[in-house]
């Protein structure tokens, strides 16, 4: 309790809570996209269910990651060696995460550039079954990929526990209160699908490139990421500016 008491009156605390708050939320950014891309391609009324079962998933991962912190730690040793180039556990992990979304979000944009003819032997029930199991299987194992990361971050930046759960359990909640209206967007604006799984091949090639050991600068990626945000945006307000006047036209 006492230990507690003394965070609490800790100046040094509070910085270091709202930095790794930030950090957090910033770093839930790319698992949030992941989720709305995955979950908005289920039927409508399935999509609020899975998308806060796979927030939830990544709640639970980063608060049981969290009461292993002194495994977690040891994640970062080398387990081995090829020409050179040391590999440990988490940069395997991050390696196969970061070629899942590369495969996944390049197939999404082959879909949604020649969809395929469905099944139409299959039963609706047992298609929704399926995608929706599918989805959830897909959004844990990214859930794990970014929640490692995360964990990773924030034990690098401060050794307090309650700090880290603290964090941990803000940003999963700002994910959870953003999830509708980030889906919502990118349901409504068939072109933002585009620019995101562009950001989720962005987003592999960088966990990629960390688990053999070149870091990328995470600023670089999220201001890729802002000014090409800002661009669809503006095209998004010209495009609807151009359909206003259209509409007043043929009145």
């Amino acid at each position: 309790m006492e230990y507690l008491l003394e965070l609490a009156v800790s100046p040094t605390a509070w910085i270091a809570l709202a930095t790794l708050i930030v950090m957090e939320v910033v770093l839930g950014i790319d698992n949030l996209i992941f989720i709305s891309i995955l979950t908005n391609k289920l039927p409508e009324q399935f999509r609020t269910k899975a998308r806060r079962i796979g927030i939830g998933l990544a709640l639970i991962l980063r608060l049981g990651l969290l009461s292993t912190i002194a495994y977690i730690v040891q994640l970062t040793t080398p387990v081995f060696e090829v020409l050179g180039q040391a590999f440990s556990w988490k940069d395997m992990i991050l390696i196969a995460g970061g070629l899942f979304l590369v495969w996944k979000a390049t197939s999404e944009i082959h879909h949604n550039m020649s969809p395929e003819a469905e099944d139409k032997a299959e039963s609706v029930a047992s298609k929704v079954a399926v995608g929706f199991a599918a989805a959830i299987g897909q959004i844990l194992m990214l859930d794990l990929v970014f929640s490692i990361d995360s964990i990773v971050t924030a034990v690098g930046m401060t050794e307090h526990l309650p700090i880290m759960v603290i964090a941990v359990v803000v940003a999963v909640m700002v994910m959870l209160l953003a999830s509708e209206p980030l889906a919502k967007f990118i349901n409504e604006n068939p072109t933002v699908v585009m620019l995101a799984l562009a950001f989720l091949i962005m987003i592999g090639m960088t966990l990629i490139a960390e688990g053999f050991g070149a870091h990328v600068p995470k600023g670089y990626v999220y201001a890729a990421m802002a000014f090409s945000a800002t661009v669809e945006t503006l095209n998004i307000l010209a495009r609807r500016a151009r359909e206003k006047r259209q509409g007043a036209l043929t009145k």
